[in-house]
């Protein structure tokens, strides 16, 4: 199955100075979260303008600076000046890994997205590998470190129990969730909302709406210019948002299936103690006496079960609100970049393109209304 031809822009009222118009909608959108990568920002572009250029397909890189603190932005913003196919959003401040992956899918317009980290710990030259795959029919390809180079105790061994974990409650197969080097097609990701730290989650996400899935091996590479900051801490909210996932994915239309079970099981404890309780009456014995905890017990329970069906009707009106509402961004944007362009961020995730919303997220600041860039 191969990509089809770039997309041109069909509405007839499309305005020029809107950040999608100006430029056609390109076949591949490279997407790298940034910060404080300063000393990466040339090799990491000139690797991937490479290997993309190397497709013979239109593409853009998209790179997100996520409140650095060095100069990071300020080569960003050179990159877009001078390289048309870069596009340059500066978040207001550090709000993480997955918020900043999330404003480059918003943002991406390809029909597929690649994601990779900023810091050159991926190797560019292995984009063609993850497109073949692409081609060949799949959704969502996965990078697997095969040979790590990591720290024993700090790295592999919490990363192995933790992809063990996630593979066998997600039932996704694959080795490495970790990783944020992977390809996407469009449909999936628009389809997917990014919160927490749920990046190294999508794959498990995506097959929840029914996606191909396959994985490639790729280079483990220590990044040059930035020590790892990866410990027993991030394990421990890996846990934490792998049992989010297994609820998401098992209990999210139908949460009270979850909290019922446990109110059934305490509300039938409470019954047969209460059974008990009354054949005890009923021989003459003394309840409060005799049995005293085990009333008390009984009525704790009755009481926790009426407590779970509480919360699990609570939490079917809480998941229709979820799929029903409009969903907020979990990042804000403080301005885009590309070329001599540049837009001021608003509040708010980008419109559709052909949406019905009239109030566009960004505001011009210093374009010509028949400027176009072209690839």
């Amino acid at each position: 199955m191969q990509i089809a031809d770039e997309k041109q822009p069909t509405s007839p009222a499309a305005d020029r100075t809107d950040w999608r118009n100006i430029s056609a909608d390109p076949v591949y959108s490279m997407v790298v979260p940034m910060f404080n990568e300063q000393d990466s920002v040339a090799e990491l572009h000139a690797g991937l303008t490479r290997n993309l250029l190397s497709l013979g397909r239109s593409y853009e890189i998209i790179y997100i600076d996520d409140g650095s603190r060095d100069a990071t932005y300020s080569r960003l913003a050179e990159l877009a000046a001078a390289d048309p196919h870069v596009l340059v959003i500066q978040l207001r401040r550090n709000f993480g890994q997955t918020p900043a992956l999330a404003a480059g899918f918003d943002h991406a317009r390809g029909e597929i997205i690649l994601a990779m980290d900023g810091d050159l710990q991926h190797d560019p030259d292995e984009i063609p590998s993850f497109i073949a795959k692409i081609n060949d029919g799949y959704d969502v390809v996965s990078g697997w470190r095969q040979r790590r180079v990591d720290g024993l105790f700090l790295r592999r061994i919490p990363s192995s129990a933790a992809n063990w974990l996630i593979r066998k409650i997600s039932g996704v197969d694959i080795h490495d969730f970790g990783t944020t080097f992977k390809a996407y097609r469009r449909d999936v990701i628009e389809h997917l909302n990014l919160y927490g730290d749920s990046h190294r989650f999508i794959p498990a996400l995506a097959a929840m709406i029914g996606a191909r899935i396959t994985e490639v091996p790729i280079k483990n590479i220590q990044a040059p210019y930035r020590p790892s900051n990866y410990g027993f801490g991030r394990t421990f909210r890996v846990m934490l948002d792998l049992m989010t996932i297994k609820f998401l994915n098992s209990y999210l239309t139908r949460p009270l299936h979850l909290f019922g079970k446990v109110g059934l099981v305490n509300l039938a404890a409470a019954f047969l103690i209460g059974c008990f309780l009354i054949v005890e009456k009923i021989r003459g014995e003394s309840v409060i006496i005799t049995h005293g905890p085990l009333l008390i017990l009984g009525a704790l329970l009755f009481m926790m079960s009426l407590v779970f069906f509480s919360t699990g009707l609570l939490a079917e009106l809480i998941s229709r609100v979820y799929f029903e509402a409009q969903h907020k961004a979990v990042y804000t944007v403080r301005e885009l970049r590309r070329g001599a362009n540049i837009w001021r961020g608003r509040p708010g995730r980008p419109r559709p393109r052909y949406g019905l919303d009239p109030s566009p997220v960004y505001e011009q600041l210093n374009s010509s209304p028949d400027s176009r860039i072209g690839d």
